[in-house]
């Protein structure tokens, strides 16, 4: 689920709360990091079951509706095309994240179901929803852009379910992007048959991208006091103390994987730290992250530093 750069973002914000709390119980923030990587999958598994959720909420309202003793025509026979959507079916019908959920004791949309009613309203409001029900036939490219258009137009952004994120844990607010990014891109490779989609994606790609971000975070805190210097000199125009922790958190972490990752390309870590720069920094910090990194890289290709193994990877 977690791509490299997720990863370097976790790191990046895990260095900048060092940065700010001047920790120097180095295992314990380790910890914390991979804590906070973890709680992301949670975070993941959640928002997979509120889909869920609001289905079922779906179906029960369409079921109440059937009973009512004065139930219009259209009630006692509604369009069920929304609890048949298949995406959501494969969802439901989902074992491992049913073991999952219950395996962590995620119960969260059973004590907080008025934010499952609340998104159901909120679903049934939109023209998404009103384009989609207009017809009762569908197919199953129909149902996954249907799906991936109420996450992306409806969910994601709602400030109700961001602020209830929030309120259960901090951490979660810097990772709804990313966990949004997984999901979007999980419903997107759904397909009709779901042979390929018995299963859902596992943190971490394999072994390596966790100890990536092991490796890195250790690497660019026990080397800090040597990457501040090399910094000095690069900024004429800077003191040290003015460029702003998280600034210099990205620009250290670009240092250690010119130095001691051999195997990433000079050019993919630039591209990396800029487009998270980009992100979470300021406006202008691509461009002064740049210029440093940029010289930094010159240099240490001068000066036999970089020290990259295989092709291409200047």
């Amino acid at each position: 689920m977690l791509t490299r750069r997720h990863i370097r973002v976790k790191v990046m914000q895990s260095l900048y709360t060092v940065g700010q709390t001047q920790s120097d119980n180095l295992d314990k923030e380790e910890k914390f990091l991979l804590f906070s990587i973890d709680q992301m999958y949670d975070l993941f598994l959640i928002n997979l079951q509120l889909l869920v959720e609001i289905k079922k909420h779906a179906a029960e309202f369409l079921t109440k509706s059937q009973k009512k003793y004065l139930a219009t025509s259209e009630e006692k026979n509604p369009n069920t095309k929304f609890i048949d959507n298949e995406v959501l079916t494969w969802l439901e019908n989902n074992v491992e994240l049913k073991e999952k959920i219950e395996r962590k004791k995620m119960n969260c949309w059973e004590l907080d179901s008025e934010y499952v009613t609340l998104l159901w309203e909120a679903i049934k409001e939109s023209e998404i929803y009103a384009d989609y029900m207009s017809t009762k036939l569908s197919s199953f490219k129909e149902d996954k852009e249907f799906v991936l258009d109420i996450f992306k137009e409806v969910i994601a952004p709602n400030e109700k379910l961001y602020d209830y994120f929030e309120d259960k844990r901090l951490t979660w607010v810097d990772d709804l992007p990313l966990v949004n990014t997984a999901i979007v891109k999980m419903l997107r490779k759904a397909k009709a048959s779901h042979d390929e989609q018995k299963s859902l994606p596992e943190l971490y790609k394999d072994e390596d991208d966790k100890k990536f971000a092991i490796d890195i975070f250790r690497k660019t805190v026990l080397n800090g006091d040597t990457f501040n210097k090399e910094i000095d000199g690069k900024t004429p125009n800077w003191d040290q103390d003015r460029i702003a922790e998280l600034d210099k958190a990205i620009i250290k972490m670009a240092i250690c994987e010119f130095v001691k990752f051999p195997s990433i390309p000079v050019k993919v870590t630039i591209n990396e730290y800029l487009e998270i720069a980009k992100e979470y920094s300021t406006p202008k910090s691509s461009i002064f992250i740049n210029g440093i990194l940029d010289k930094l890289s010159k240099e240490y290709q001068k000066n036999g530093k970089l020290n990259k193994v295989g092709r291409g990877l200047m």
